[in-house]
């Protein structure tokens, strides 16, 4: 058995960490959300949901992964009592990991597409017909898909194979970097848009009217759900880079830095779509769409539209990437403790395999367009998107929290002194019965509401 890799420093960790949790939850879903449930209030109820609810179950994530030291397909056997049943959760979070990019590396595929269009003029004096059709023409193409999902698998394992230091530490802190200072640049460039004050008004202040239109009930949902899926808990990510740091941090402070550079960038990312939303009289409410039809409407208008447009995609993909990249790891992590290949075959045997599990997803919008699993209008990606968010994730974070609070599982004492090792903020003793009792009920209503919006 080969010695565990280990990260080189703990901003490789907190960067890692946050990069899997910064995708494109952040960057395309949280202003879509914000968008269509009302802003501001939304915003607040946001925050509030990721500290209640978001950094302890993270803190337990970590803790599970980092006491076992194994990928999560083993890391209960090392934990569970004698006889117990726990472990069978680590395998369903594999199979949520598999799941996951199956249809995320089609989606950061498309981004990929668009920061190549926009650096080559494509998008030049484009009308907002020519930008609609141009989505459209690319989701009915098979090999547009097909070849653009290859680029994004062969980049992200390509790095993978590297290393945990050499390839995904220093490249995703590269990346990260990268990220931020876009993230800066294209913020500052939409605040000097005419009309950018209406946008900002819309996405920082409350406005208790059009939350009771929507429904208070709707937006608190809305905001828990959103707060879930923006950290990536529930499946096992979060524990393997648990399993790669030392003991030295506690680790409710570490899962506090690495919510602090999700959230900032999903409101960063607010903070550039929101007031050009706003500037060109665009719907912000325009969900999915927002990012692919609605924001190269944007950059159309605008002046210099193809630097800023070119410069938005290049700043989206490195978000797409460093969630590929931190899910694809875990994905390798499990294969490598379940077979005992070393890193670069494995890497190449998950890539094939990964490539091969996503071309459902590709072909979902062309060749198997008449496979509606949802009725009119869904495809295969609605079909595992719904497994992956609403199924698994909220499940697998139950799971979580359960094994850390109940006598049956790991127990509350042991978890408390796992995660309480080291220098760092520490958990209190005394949110026992807080979370064994009312976290789950939480994350059970949220499991219900989400199948109830669904169906």
């Amino acid at each position: 058995m080969e010695k565990r890799e280990k990260l080189g420093s703990r901003m490789g960790f907190i960067l890692l960490s946050a990069g899997c949790a910064i995708g494109l939850g952040n960057v395309w879903k949280f202003p879509y959300m914000t968008g269509q449930y009302g802003g501001g209030v939304f915003l607040i109820l946001y925050f509030l949901m990721l500290i209640l609810f978001g950094i302890p179950v993270m803190t337990m994530e970590f803790a599970i992964g980092r006491a076992a030291q194994k990928a999560p397909v083993r890391m209960y056997d090392a934990l569970e009592p004698e006889g117990s049943k726990w472990h069978i959760h680590g395998y369903v979070g594999m199979i949520g990991c598999i799941l996951l990019m199956m249809y995320y590396a089609v989606v950061a595929g498309w981004i990929v597409r668009y920061f190549v269009k926009f650096l080559l003029g494509h998008f030049d004096g484009a009308t907002p017909d020519m930008i609609g059709e141009e989505f459209g023409a690319m989701l009915a193409s098979p090999s547009t898909n097909i070849i653009y999902l290859a680029i994004v698998v062969i980049i992200s394992f390509s790095v993978c194979a590297m290393g945990l230091q050499n390839g995904l530490e220093r490249i995703t802190k590269y990346m990260m970097a990268a990220l931020l200072l876009l993230m800066l640049v294209l913020a500052i460039n939409s605040f000097t848009l005419p009309g950018s004050r209406e946008g900002l008004k819309f996405f920082l202040l409350p406005d208790l009217n059009r939350t009771k239109e929507i429904g208070f009930s709707s937006v608190v949902m809305g905001a828990l759900n959103q707060a879930f899926f923006t950290l990536s808990i529930g499946e096992g990510a979060m524990a393997v880079f648990g399993s790669y740091i030392d003991k030295d941090r506690s680790l409710l402070g570490e899962s506090i830095n690495v919510t602090i550079l999700d959230t900032l960038v999903a409101v960063t990312a607010g903070l550039i779509m929101f007031p050009a939303c706003f500037s060109y009289g665009i719907d912000v409410n325009a969900g999915p769409s927002l990012l692919f039809i609605t924001m190269p409407n944007v950059f159309a208008n605008m002046t210099l539209g193809r630097v800023w447009g070119t410069l938005f995609f290049l700043f989206m993909a490195f978000a797409a990437f460093s969630t590929a990249f931190a899910v694809y790891e875990n994905i390798i992590a499990n294969f490598m403790e379940l077979t005992g290949l070393g890193r670069k075959k494995t890497c190449f045997v998950c890539g094939i395999g990964m490539f091969i599990l996503a071309l459902p997803c590709a072909l979902g919008f062309n060749v198997w367009s008449g496979f509606m699993p949802f009725g009119e209008g869904t495809g295969v990606l609605d079909l595992e998107d719904f497994i992956v968010s609403n199924l698994l994730l909220p499940t697998g974070a139950i799971i979580y929290v359960l094994f850390c609070t109940v006598r049956y599982g790991w127990g509350w004492d042991k978890f408390i002194g796992e995660a309480n090792q080291g220098e760092g903020v520490k958990m209190p003793e005394w949110l026992k019965n807080y979370m064994k009792y009312f976290v789950p009920l939480v994350l059970l209503l949220i499991l219900i509401a989400g199948l109830k919006d669904f169906f």
